[in-house]
């Protein structure tokens, strides 16, 4: 089965073809950085026109580097939600035409459940079950994941995501958009432990976070009379090691809660190597292991998309009902069930 996935979302236009017995055959991405970088952030109308623009190229060009065309595809997968809903409404516009003209299925698919099946794309991937840390833009959240579309919500952010922190951090430090990516090469010009930030909710005895009096936190220092402007790296590395201690030490205590030995990390936020090097250590001592989607794959991406749906379908997911473009801006990814097939 040839899957065609397609991801608007937010501010990246994705689109792939996954084939359930040869694997992914090709993915094309276009970021809208530039695009929203003037602005400081993603402006949704300007965000939904360039899906519009982008989306038909990319289908056209993904086709050809698969070696396909539009007849070969036996089914569309497409972003339902979480996400803008103009720019949502692009992608499943798209997508249910695409399936409607060829007569196949067109499945809606959760954003985050793409995230959290994209590292079982990769050379290695994880056996169910494990725990899943998804730190993807406005979303940290640990779930328990059993099977595709079985997942149990361990904890997740209170207020700020770690990804909004990390935005807004940068952004209080002057820096350009997107301002995560731009924190994090900055910390690695800078020595930890030279300001003291805290570590939000790390002994909550719960697996909620917390990130939006960290962000506060690092104002008043950068607000303070005493602020000397050349330590910035510095205070970046304090930040990003606080974030990924908090990150790091509530993963490891949703692994004991449910038993479990395999962590999987997605998200834009899980391609921060940092992180990456504080889990794989801990996890290491603790006798685990950590997965990761390739790095091409941890931001918003068609591929995840084309592999979820891929990955529904053929454990019996039933698509029918008259066409309809299907949209869910706000979605709690614990509301997903499992594949018919799977729960009989």
């Amino acid at each position: 089965m040839k899957v065609l996935g397609i991801e608007t979302s937010c501010d990246e236009t994705g689109v792939a073809v996954y084939d359930t017995q040869e694997g992914l055959l090709a993915h094309c991405l276009h970021s809208q950085i530039d695009l929203h970088a003037a602005y400081g952030g993603v402006v949704p109308e300007l965000a939904s026109r360039d899906h519009i623009r982008r989306l038909p190229i990319l289908l056209t060009q993904t086709l050809e580097l698969a070696g396909l065309n539009a007849a070969d595809i036996d089914a569309v997968a497409y972003t339902s939600g979480p996400g803008l809903a103009g720019a949502l409404l692009v992608g499943a516009s798209v997508a249910e035409s695409f399936a409607l003209a060829r007569g196949i299925p067109a499945l809606p698919v959760h954003h985050l459940e793409g995230h959290l099946l994209s590292p079982l794309l990769s050379a290695d991937p994880p056996q169910f079950p494990f725990v899943a840390l998804l730190v993807s833009g406005g979303h940290t959240q640990l779930m328990r994941v059993r099977r595709v579309g079985d997942y149990a919500l361990l904890g997740e952010s209170v207020d700020d995501a770690a990804g909004e922190a990390f935005d807004k951090t940068a952004k209080l430090l002057g820096l350009g958009y997107p301002g995560g990516p731009q924190l994090a090469r900055l910390a690695t010009q800078g020595v930890a432990g030279r300001f003291r930030l805290p570590r939000p909710m790390l002994h909550s005895g719960d697996l909620d976070f917390s990130f939006s009096g960290l962000k506060t936190a690092v104002l008043n220092v950068v607000s303070g009379p005493e602020w000397d402007p050349e330590r910035m790296a510095d205070l970046a590395a304090e930040f990003q090691h606080a974030v990924a201690e908090v990150l790091c030490a509530k993963a490891l205590a949703a692994l004991k809660k449910t038993g479990l030995k395999t962590l999987v990390v997605a998200g834009g936020v899980g391609a921060n190597q940092h992180l990456r090097q504080v889990l794989d250590e801990a996890l290491q001592k603790k006798g685990g292991r950590v997965h990761y989607p390739e790095p091409a794959l941890c931001t918003d991406n068609g591929a995840m998309i084309a592999f979820a749906g891929a990955l529904r379908l053929a454990a019996g997911e039933v698509v029918g009902g008259e066409p309809a473009v299907r949209i869910r801006p706000r979605w709690p990814l614990a509301e997903l069930q499992p594949p018919q097939s799977a729960r009989q």
